[in-house]
């Protein structure tokens, strides 16, 4: 084998140095030996950085960050030759940068020691997961609240869908994050949602059918046997030209629940083309609402409740439905 120096060595393995932090990424380099010769450079890498999957380092040749002989690779099943020098540039995974503080304006209802209360707009991701590693709910946390670095998901107990908005609550201390998560699994904190759908709903409406993911598509859930249970309460507001607009309230808070219920019953929400519905009043996302939220306070048992009106990309669709003809 031979060392970065370029002399024999007695190692039954390739060494490679490393060097401090360049442009905050530390890098690593070294020599190919002879028993790497004609190896593919992805499984090079390994041994230089096992610590990081294959799959990390495959995308780390895609996107510039390995030379050979100083010329950028891009090509993983690129063969090495020996002799050649290798630098591996270690760029943090995604993952690893998601959770970071990102300042950002958030609209907090309520805050004191232990919890606050957000209205969280369409388009705003709570959680960092892939397509959406930064400019998360969770970010913006952690920039508000610097407490929020040392709880699980920076002290959010449950989430709301990308282009679903309302009101969410956040804890701030574990004390009330762990009082929070055991609540909200007690079904002790009532959550009503305002929803716009297509054909005509019935006054009262109880959808108890268990969800879980959609075998023909991932990004689905579905109402099928074998899942976890959900119940949702549904109540006629208005309706008129083949619409209703109603009141939802949780029994449950499974992924996406009130949408997939709705939708198996016929009745999918407005411009939720997920789901099998149609943008319609203007509306161009899923018309869905987190208008009230309510609980005893985790920590002084005090009552609490909020209520966040229909923001203003939906109040319009929701007037047209509900105004007297």
């Amino acid at each position: 084998m031979v060392q970065p120096d370029g002399t024999d060595s007695s190692l039954d393995e390739a060494e490679f140095s490393e060097d401090g932090p360049s442009d905050a990424h530390e890098q690593r380099q070294g020599v190919v030996a002879r028993d790497w010769h004609a190896q593919r450079l992805d499984k090079l890498l390994v041994t230089m950085a096992p610590e990081f999957s294959r799959s990390h380092l495959q995308g780390l040749i895609e996107r510039g960050h390995v030379q050979v002989d100083g010329v950028a690779v891009t090509t993983a099943s690129r063969k090495v030759l020996s002799g050649q020098r290798v630098l591996l540039e270690l760029v943090p995974t995604e993952e690893s940068r998601a959770f970071k503080a990102e300042a950002m304006d958030l609209h907090i209802v309520f805050e004191d020691a232990h919890l606050m209360v957000v209205n969280k707009p369409a388009g705003l991701v709570v959680h960092p997961a892939a397509g959406n590693w930064s400019g998360t709910l969770m970010n913006g946390v952690l920039a508000h609240h610097v407490a929020a670095a040392t709880l699980a998901r920076a002290g959010i107990v449950h989430r709301l869908d990308k282009d679903t908005s309302g009101l969410m609550v956040v804890g701030k201390t574990l004390e009330a994050v762990t009082a929070l998560t055991r609540m909200i699994a007690a079904r002790d904190v009532h959550r009503e949602y305002l929803a716009m759908t297509h054909g005509l709903v019935p006054k009262t409406l109880t959808v108890d059918e268990p969800i879980r993911r959609d075998p023909q598509s991932r990004i689905r859930m579905a109402a099928l046997a074998g899942g976890k249970p959900a119940r949702t309460d549904i109540y006629l507001v208005a309706a008129r030209d083949g619409m209703s607009a109603v009141r939802c309230v949780l029994h449950s808070g499974r992924t996406h629940q009130i949408r997939v219920h709705l939708s198996c019953r016929g009745f999918p929400l407005l411009a939720d083309t997920l789901y099998g519905g149609k943008p319609a009043l203007g509306l161009t996302r899923q018309a869905l609402h987190a208008t009230r939220l309510s609980f005893a306070h985790p920590i002084s048992a005090k009552p609490m409740a909020f209520e966040a009106p229909l923001p203003e990309d939906l109040a319009p669709a929701w007037a047209q439905l509900t105004q007297t003809p």
